[in-house]
This record gives structure tokens, sequence and C-alpha cells, in this order.
């Protein structure tokens, strides 16, 4: 028998297409099975850390709104309809996010200097206090995970997450 376990017939891929008798680019290949799955795990357990990462702001932060934060956090005041759009939420919804929020004394609106008319969202001091040590705290829980990776390699699969997430806005 050979290594890949087929007797030296033609090699089968998962799925059971012969390895040359597939599309090129097919859904069924084996990268994009491994994709799938890497990807679901990782995005589990970033909505399972967005969760505690909201509580570790404040207990009463939704964890949707944390990406509020952080976006406010790294981009400073915008439009609600900026953030709506950023986000991917409607009207309605950014609206009570930003009312829960403001009750917290996390974010704050001032006239956007450009246009009397329009508000921008920005953090208060206790907003941007939070967050930062929020933030700080994940990133030493990844440079502490990571610490057997080489930097190299560690801003390599930044490099290829920035260019999934490029993809992802097609």
């Amino acid at each position: 028998m050979h290594e890949n376990g087929n007797d030296g017939g033609p090699r089968v891929e998962p799925g059971g297409a012969p390895a040359g008798d597939r599309p090129a680019g097919g859904m069924d290949q084996p990268e994009f099975l491994a994709l799938e799955r890497e990807l679901t795990m990782l995005l589990r357990r970033a909505r399972a850390n967005q969760t505690e990462m909201a509580r570790e702001v404040h207990p009463d932060l939704e964890s949707a709104a944390y990406g509020l934060l952080v976006r406010l956090g790294e981009c400073g005041g915008q439009r609600a309809t900026e953030l709506a759009a950023y986000i991917g939420v409607g009207k309605a919804t950014m609206s009570r996010q930003l009312r829960a929020l403001e009750e917290l004394g996390l974010i704050a609106r001032e006239p956007d200097p450009h246009d009397g008319r329009a508000w921008l969202v920005t953090l208060t001091a206790e907003g941007q206090d939070r967050v930062r040590r929020v933030r700080q705290a994940r990133r030493a829980r990844y440079a502490g995970r990571l610490a057997d990776w080489n930097p190299r390699e560690v801003a390599e699969l930044a490099r290829l997450l920035h260019e999934l997430n490029r993809g992802m806005e097609k």
C-alpha cells in the first residue's frame, strides 16, 4: 500500500473525487473545507471573546456595541450614519445602541464642526480609558498565546487576515 493509502490508484481527495477531476477553484477542495472549518472556529471564539471584552468595559454593555467603541477609539468622532454603515446595521439599531452607550457614560454627542446640523459621536474620557484598558489586555493575551510564534509569522497572519477582510467586503 502506498503512503496515500490508495494502493497506487488515482489520488482521491476528501469528497471522493479523484484529484485531477475537480474543477479548479471548486468549493469542495480540501483547502476551502479547511478554511471553512478554521474560520467557523475563529468566529465562534471571537464572538465569545467580544462578549467577555464588552463586559470588561462595562457589565451592562451589549457585546454588539463593543465594536462601536473600538471604531470610535480608532477613528475619532463619527456620525451615527457612518457608524451604522461600518457596522452594517440600520438606523434604528444604531440609535438604540448609541442611546445605551450614552446612558453608560461611554460616548457623547457633539455638534459636527463641518455641518452644524449634524452630530458626531465621540468616546468620553471614561469610554476612552475603559476601551484602552480592555484592548491592551486583549493584545497581552494574544502576545502570550502566540509567544512561540516568530514575529514575522504574526505579521503575516495579520496581513492575510487583512486581505481576507478586504475580500469579504466585495
